[in-house]
Order: structure tokens, then C-alpha cells, then sequence
């Protein structure tokens, strides 16, 4: 890679409060991944339900409706102060699991319990740490630190699938979460660490009206904000429409293809996990080496990309198989998810931001729809059809997102593919 190359890639890591908040992210992400695996197998084989299984992974983002909420207490108290409330929130809840797991006393009434707690605030994490990115990088690098950003999580999904099956496996659920609450407190000090530039400060009468504003009100205008710029609104129709479709297949339901269709263990539940974010680190750090992309463009193609090798991942019978098909689709979902970061966040303005970022992980709702009626189609017809009625059902409607929202999005000139 060439020295011009090189410098622009790592550029972000020149602000200070990047360097703090790049391996706060990553850790938090590794301790989110390998939560949602050990949690998954540990669902998956006590009850032996995959109807349950879509439940508890449903409940990971019950969260999801107030997430506007959180961007607005992130615009209100600064996202900074935000995330590390959140984070310390997570390693208090990964402990009380620890204690249960070494002691003896876990079942899955008391997972489902802590995982519908945990699924109220960590949905909004994602949002949030992109809403604090914007605040503290000079608007030239974001989407590189988007990028970068985006490279971090899935970096931690590799390290995170890996290590927890291989712990899980190994030694058993106790000393996995001894690893997470131990991730989850070092994340909770380097985000402390972060100092946030100041908010500017309103004086006379707009000060007063600002304290007078309820945060039902700053929500209503966040939403009306995104409805009203139709660029926005149609990306997060897409966004929508891949944690509805798209998501279920790769994400949630990995736990019962391993073990159902590929009849292999945690450690084979480990190599999906990872094949699907290997691929999603590969387009994170295609794009942020590359610029001048017109990115609604590059949203659109990608999401095709992606539910086409849903329709044939659907169809694999083996594990090498299966695996060649999620990398593809995992490095498709990271141009599309990017794609549509970067267009939310060039078009908001400053001080909508932190509710933009809270409406568009709103829009996550659309998982855990997505994951209980996979569940229930799959104890009908299995998983081969309802895999595919969801990838056409996804790749028809994305079709006609597209259609409907062409100017703003497919045009040259339109404002979303603005180099």
C-alpha cells in the first residue's frame, strides 16, 4: 500500500478522542459478539426450541422503539456521558450472569430475563457511537471513520465468535463471562477517556426554550426531520427491510442451521459466526481505502449482492459451502450498512444527529419481527423454503424501494451520490 494510501486509511486515528473511542468500540463489540453466541447455543440446547431461540435473540432488541429516546438524552447529556452509562449498564448484567453460571444456578428463565434488560439499551449502542464518531471528527474524515469504525465491530465479531466458542467449548459459561465483564469494564474506562467537545452554549431566550422542550417534542421532530428528507427516509426503508429479511439468516438463526443443518457444535457455530464478519471486514476496509464513491448507488448494488447469496445460502447443505456464501454476504452487508450511515449523517444537520441516529436504530425493530416469524415458518416448512421466501421477499421489495425513491437515490446528481 502506498505512504498516501496508508495515511488516509489511518487518518481518523490522528484526533485523540479517536484513539480512545476505536478500542472502546472494539472491545464492547467482542463482548457483544461472544454474549450472543454462548447465549444462543446455551438457549438452543436446554430447550431445544428453535422457536425459542428466535425468542431470546427477539429480545436482544426490545430496546429498538426507544432507541429514539436514547438519541435524545445522547443530544441532551452528550453521547460520551451516554455510552458510558450504557456500557457499565452491560457489565453489571454480564456479571450478575457470571455469578449464576459459576455458581450453578443458570437457567434459561433467568438468560431470557437478563437478555430482555440488556436488549432495552443495547440496541441503541451502534447509534450512539456513530452519533458521538460525528461529534468529535472533522467532517472531511467521517466516512472514513465510519468506515474504520464499521471495521472494528467487525473485527471484534471474528475475535468475539472465535474466543467464545472456543472458551464456551473449553472451560465452560463461568470463565467465558469472567472474559466478558472483563471486556465490558475495560470499555466502560476508555470511553471515560473520550473528552467531548463542548456543546455550544444558547443564550437568553433560546436557552430557556431548550430547558422548556420535553423530550417527547426533540422525538417528534427527529422523525418528522427523516420523513421530511426523502433521502434519508429511503435509506432507512432499506435498513429496515434488511434486519426484517436479510439479517434473520445470517444473524439470529446461526445457532439452529449449525446444529440442525450442519449437525456440528460451538466451534462450528464459531467458523459461521466469523465467515459472515470476515467478509463484513473485507468491504469495511475496501471502502475506507476508496473514495469519491457515489454511495446510494453503492447501497443499492450492495443490498442486491447481498439477498441474491441469501437465496443460495439458503439452498447449501454443507459447512465449506455455507461458509464461501456468508462471506460474500457479510462483505455485501457492510458496503449497504455503511452506505447508509454515511448518507444519514452527511444529510443531518449538527443538532439532529444523536435523533437521527436514534430513529434509524428504530428501524432494527424489523429483526426481531423477522426472527419470530422465521422461527415459526421454519417449524412448518424448514429452513431451505423460509429461507428463500425471505431472500426473494427481500430482494423484490428492495426493487421497489428503488423504483419509488430513484430520483434521490439511482440519479448521478441526486444529492445521496454526491462524491
Amino acid at each position: 500500500m502506498s505512504e498516501p494510501a496508508r495515511s488516509s486509511a489511518l487518518a481518523p486515528f490522528r484526533v485523540r478522542n479517536y484513539r480512545f473511542q476505536w478500542p472502546a468500540d472494539l472491545l464492547t463489540s467482542w463482548a457483544f459478539e461472544m454474549e450472543t453466541l454462548i447465549l444462543g447455543w446455551y438457549v438452543l440446547v436446554e430447550t431445544g426450541s428453535v422457536l425459542l431461540l428466535t425468542l431470546f435473540a427477539s429480545l436482544g432488541y426490545v430496546g429498538t422503539l426507544v432507541a429514539p429516546m436514547f438519541g435524545v438524552v445522547g443530544d441532551r447529556i452528550g453521547h460520551r456521558d451516554l455510552l458510558g452509562v450504557m456500557r457499565a449498564t452491560y457489565a453489571m448484567l454480564a456479571a450478575v450472569l457470571m455469578t449464576l453460571a459459576l455458581s450453578g444456578h443458570l437457567s434459561p428463565i433467568f438468560v431470557f430475563v437478563i437478555a430482555a434488560v440488556m436488549g432495552i439499551v443495547r440496541p441503541s449502542d451502534l447509534g450512539v457511537r456513530g452519533a458521538l464518531v460525528a461529534t468529535i471528527m472533522p467532517h472531511g474524515q467521517l466516512i472514513g471513520a465510519i468506515s474504520i469504525s464499521r471495521t472494528t465491530m467487525d473485527t471484534a465479531r471474528i475475535a468475539g465468535a472465535l474466543s467464545g466458542a472456543g472458551l464456551f467449548a473449553s472451560l465452560g459459561m463461568g470463565p467465558a463471562y469472567v472474559a466478558i465483564v472483563c471486556l465490558y469494564l475495560t470499555a466502560t474506562a476508555l470511553t471515560l477517556c473520550i473528552v467531548a467537545p463542548a456543546k455550544p452554549q444558547l443564550a437568553g431566550e433560546a436557552s430557556s426554550e431548550a430547558l422548556q422542550r420535553s423530550p417527547l417534542r426533540d422525538l417528534k421532530e427527529g422523525v418528522a426531520y427523516v420523513w421530511t428528507t426523502p433521502r434519508m427516509q429511503a435509506a432507512l426503508w432499506v435498513a429496515f427491510l434488511a434486519n426484517l429479511t436479510a439479517y434473520p439468516l445470517s444473524n439470529g438463526l446461526l445457532p439452529y442451521i449449525a446444529k440442525a443443518i450442519y449437525g456440528t457444535n460451538q466451534t462450528g457455530l464459531g467458523y459461521l459466526s466469523a465467515s459472515f464478519a470476515i467478509g463484513s471486514l473485507a468491504g469495511s476496509i475496501v471502502l475506507s481505502l476508496i473514495r469519491d464513491i457515489r454511495v446510494a448507488r453503492l447501497m443499492i448494488g450492495a443490498t442486491v449482492v447481498w439477498y441474491v447469496t441469501l437465496l443460495v445460502f439458503a439452498q447449501m447443505q454443507t459447512m465449506p459451502t455455507a461458509i464461501v456464501c456468508l462471506v460474500v454476504a457479510g462483505f455485501s452487508q457492510s458496503l449497504a450498512m455503511i452506505s447508509i450511515a454515511v448518507i444519514l449523517m452527511r444529510t443531518a444537520s449538527e443538532n439532529f444527529r444523536g435523533r437521527v441516529m436514534g430513529v434509524r436504530m428504530m428501524v432494527i425493530y424489523g429483526l426481531p419481527i423477522g426472527l419470530l416469524a422465521a422461527g415459526s415458518l421454519i417449524d412448518e416448512i424448514g429452513f431451505a423454503a423460509t429461507g428463500t421466501v425471505y431472500a426473494a421477499a427481500g430482494l423484490a421489495l428492495m426493487l421497489a424501494i428503488v423504483l419509488h425513491w430513484r430520483a434521490d437515490l439511482w440519479h448521478v446528481h441526486a444529492p445521496a451520490n454526491a462524491r
